[in-house]
């Protein structure tokens, strides 16, 4: 007996519905599981023992471990099991620095060797290069001559400023010593002349009024008389000022600003020499010259936004320090003075001392990381030879503080 086509349809609807059914509880089934795992992993975490999952692999703990076993680039790798122990710090603790051989690897990361201090020598003032004496490569004293600047245009500048403080002083110098004898005798002189003049004008003045009286002058010369008489009164107090002034010399206000115009013009002078002497450049330390930025004949400016605005960029080699990301996840495997392997890519079988010199004070967000720098030693026969700055390096951080370092304060 044959069913119904719509008793068909409904018995295939019960067969996928119970399917469906069946795969959200297999789904459930799966979920609940994970939750288990991942609760049983936190469980054993906390009590220290750690799972297969996350058991560090073994690792070389001797100096002699090869390089090929750093990891990839950002990326630090542990060389051994860290406990998360209930405590504020739980980085390990160093070992004894008078016994290093038995300090372990804790950690090995990849980073870049960069120079300590990198100097981007600048001409103070501006000018054309006359002379220049930089190439890369080679390493310059303290002081040594690196380029001169056409200086013309600086001389000149002196010689004005001389002339005018010299100018300066001699005016100073006027007034503090006040009138000379010879010019005050000669006030005198002058104020006696006008003196017996008056006389002679007081008495022509008089007799042309008596003779005003008879009509034997003219009113106009009797005038004229008068106003001579008078001029000379007004002489005679002029020059009388005038000797008194002579006297007592200039006023305290203007020697003050002849003092202050003195050491305005020697200001001016000292500035001038000190554009003129920073036409010579020297070697501000002693060290390797890394980039070579202008030639003979260029126009320098150190203000410029464009062009030439420096010389070169010099270091010094023998201070290298390797930058590397460390993972926040290892950082509490690493402290200030811990003891340190450095090994460069380019050249794997020399390995070099080193320690952590400081960790950053802020932390990478884009990374998850944390700038920390290891000082490198550098042996004075082989600076610059085989560590050159932005080569890349391996660092092998141990628990032990660096033996060469000075006890830590407690």
């Amino acid at each position: 007996m044959q069913l119904p086509a719509t008793a068909k349809q409904g018995a295939r609807g019960d067969l996928w519905r119970r399917v469906a059914a069946g795969i959200i509880l297999l789904a459930l089934v799966a979920l609940t599981v994970q939750k288990g795992i991942a609760w049983f992993k936190g469980a054993s975490e906390k009590s220290g023992a750690p799972t297969a999952a996350a058991r560090p692999q073994s690792s070389p703990t001797s100096d002699s471990a090869s390089p090929s076993a750093s990891t990839s680039l950002g990326e630090n790798r542990p060389t051994t099991a860290v406990p998360a122990a209930n405590l504020p710090d739980a980085r390990p603790g160093p070992t004894t620095a008078a016994d290093p051989t038995q300090a372990k690897i804790v950690l090995e990361s990849r980073g870049y060797l960069v120079p300590a201090h990198q100097i981007l020598v600048s001409p103070k003032v501006q000018g054309m290069v006359v002379k220049l004496d930089i190439e890369e490569g080679r390493r310059v004293e303290k002081g040594a001559l690196l380029a001169q600047i056409e200086s013309i245009e600086y001389e000149r500048d002196l010689e004005r400023a001389v002339a005018l403080y010299e100018l300066s002083k001699a005016r100073l110098l006027e007034m503090e010593n006040g009138s000379r004898p010879e010019e005050i005798a000669q006030a005198e002189a002058e104020l006696g002349q006008a003196q017996e003049e008056i006389v002679d004008f007081e008495r022509t003045w008089k007799r042309n009024q008596e003779l005003w009286k008879s009509r034997s002058v003219t009113e106009q010369e009797l005038q004229k008389s008068e106003a001579i008489y008078l001029a000379a009164r007004r002489r005679i107090d002029a020059l009388n000022f005038a000797l008194q002034l002579l006297r007592k010399g200039p006023r305290e206000e203007r020697i003050i600003a002849a003092r202050a115009e003195v050491k305005q013009y020697e200001a001016d002078v000292r500035k001038a020499e000190w554009r003129l002497g920073n036409c010579t450049i020297r070697a501000p330390i002693s060290g390797t010259i890394l980039k070579k930025n202008a030639e003979e004949g260029n126009l320098v400016n150190s203000m410029a936004l464009q062009g030439n605005f420096s010389l070169c960029e010099m270091a010094d080699l023998s201070d290298l320090e390797v930058d590397l990301a460390i993972q926040e996840r290892d950082v509490s495997n690493i402290f200030i003075g811990q003891m340190c392997r450095v090994r460069s890519e380019a050249f794997p079988k020399r390995i070099y001392e080193g320690y952590v010199a400081r960790l950053m004070p802020i932390a990478d967000r884009a990374k998850g990381a944390i700038p920390v720098r290891v000082k490198v030693r550098v042996p004075s026969e082989e600076e610059g030879v085989y560590l050159k700055p932005e080569m890349g390096a391996n660092v092998s951080f141990y628990d032990a503080r660096d033996p060469k370092l000075p006890a830590e304060k407690k």
